[in-house]
């Protein structure tokens, strides 16, 4: 029997964590190659630090001649995307940081491996596990710890853009402690905020005044309590921020994009890789099957995981456990998974809609979790296949 008491931690970091910088880059840029050419196949990291931000990776395009027409793109919108995140300081300013681009052809070795042809199926882009996990304590069948941690940062982001809380500034994460009873989220014990802030002058009593109100405006109704311990700023002055106070680095923040430490993660990052990348692709689309077997009843909690080999096509294995929460047969669940979709990397992402320029959105405050949009965003958060799955159990 799963522990039905307890307290459970999930952290999130906004845009403007260093970090979050260089995913919100890399995932900008794969979207102007994937505007261009759909099947494009880019891995693109980037490295950011004070004043200087350096692109690197492999991209691959039907006609690489193409490529040198396309990098011009690339410092424009490295710049764009650090404006729009709000960075304006002397030492990580978006109009003077020296750029540097190392994108360069993809590996043919790399490609043969992957591409379709003839007698063969496109072949997944690398080996690897990934999970996908649902749970009904949050309307979004999300961990809650993690979905409200997301939820004050994106709050404090937007007064801060418009203008609401002018002495914020971009930098700045969150951590939220919910404890559980009989398996239900009933009381948050802690709040860890630290927020980049404007004036020297500002204490760490000052920036709570500011931002406590609007974390209670996000988290549902009674779960601060009298008791909720609130830690805001408690190091003190946070002015330096971002790449400048700290490195920033694609793909180091996996947990806060996924389930906050709720479900397992397979390892690999998502910023940066092309949908053929089943790092990415195949963590989707086991988030997507995870939520509709929520969704459809047949469990309260779902972990889901696949696995795949590099060139081959189809799942080598297909894993679902429902932690004794429902009454279907996880087995049974695992064969209706194989009837209804096609896993295959070409099949996730003909389903899915991933041939898309959609993941610079993604970069920040959680890539699960998040409303289905109409362009064709975040489509992994649909619960469309209901009705498949309980017509094939």
């Amino acid at each position: 029997m799963a522990r039905q008491d307890y307290i459970f931690t999930s952290e999130s970091v906004s845009e403007g964590h260093p970090d979050k910088v260089c995913d919100r880059i890399s995932d900008a840029i794969l979207d102007a190659f994937l505007s261009q050419e759909p099947e494009a196949r880019v891995a693109c990291e980037t490295f950011a630090t004070t004043n200087r931000v350096v692109i690197g990776g492999e991209v691959g395009l039907a006609d690489q001649d193409k490529l040198a027409d396309y990098m011009g793109r690339v410092e424009d919108i490295t710049r764009g995307c650090i404006k729009d995140i709000g960075y304006e300081q002397d030492k990580f300013h978006h109009a003077t940081c020296e750029i540097t681009n190392l994108l360069h052809g993809q590996s043919a070795h790399i490609a043969q491996g992957v591409d379709a042809s003839a007698d063969k199926d496109e072949g997944a882009g690398d080996q690897g596990i990934m999970f996908g996990y649902a749970t009904t304590e949050t309307e979004e069948l999300m961990p809650a710890p993690i979905q409200y941690a997301h939820a004050i940062l994106r709050k404090l982001a937007e007064v801060r853009k418009d203008g609401t809380e002018p002495t914020l500034r971009p930098d700045a994460k969150s951590q939220v402690s919910l404890r559980y009873s009989n398996g239900k989220p009933v009381e948050v014990t802690s709040i860890v905020l630290s927020t980049q802030h404007s004036d020297e002058t500002q204490t760490s009593d000052d920036i709570r005044a500011i931002v406590e109100p609007y974390v209670r405006e996000v988290l549902p109704h009674g779960l601060i309590t009298p008791k909720t311990e609130w830690w805001v700023n408690p190091t003190g002055i946070f002015v330096i921020g971002g790449p400048d106070g700290d490195a920033g680095l694609t793909g180091r923040k996996i947990i806060v994009d996924t389930y906050g430490g709720a479900a397992p993660h397979g390892g690999g990052a998502f910023s940066g890789k092309d949908p053929t990348k089943v790092d990415r692709s195949a963590a989707y689309v086991a988030r997507y099957l995870a939520k509709n077997v929520v969704a459809a009843g047949f469990a309260d909690r779902c972990t889901l995981q696949l696995s795949y080999a590099i060139g081959v096509a189809k799942p080598l294995s297909i894993y679902v456990n429902t932690h004794e929460t429902g009454d279907v047969d996880p087995e049974l669940i695992e064969k209706a998974i194989g009837q209804v979709i096609d896993l295959t990397p070409r099949g996730i992402r003909q389903h899915l809609g991933l041939n898309k320029p959609i993941y610079e959105r993604t970069a920040a405050y959680g890539h699960f979790g998040r409303a289905p949009e109409v362009d064709g965003g975040f489509s992994w958060e649909k619960t469309d296949l209901v009705d498949a799955l309980k017509g094939a159990i």
